[in-house]
């Protein structure tokens, strides 16, 4: 599974904080809904069109929060 983009809130703390991920593997299109962190709770929806995956990200992305897209980090990249 491929991850394609990564959205913040912005928010810091474990009560504060929301992720919102777009994730593609093969012809499935996967969101992941976060609240909380690493740790946090997940939500999880599947589609078989990458049009209806972004229809929901722009549903969870509506609101007052100060969404930011994050570059997701190129596989085998990590702490240096």
């Amino acid at each position: 599974m491929e991850q394609r983009k990564h959205w913040w809130n912005g928010k810091w703390g474990r009560l504060a904080r929301r992720d919102v991920y777009l994730r593609a593997d093969a012809d499935q299109w996967h969101v992941e809904q976060r609240a909380g962190g690493a740790e946090g709770i997940s939500r999880f929806y599947e589609f078989n069109t990458e049009e209806a995956a972004y229809e929901t990200i722009r549903a969870l992305l509506a609101g007052t929060d100060s969404w930011r897209e994050l570059s997701p980090r190129p596989p085998g990249a990590g702490w240096r």
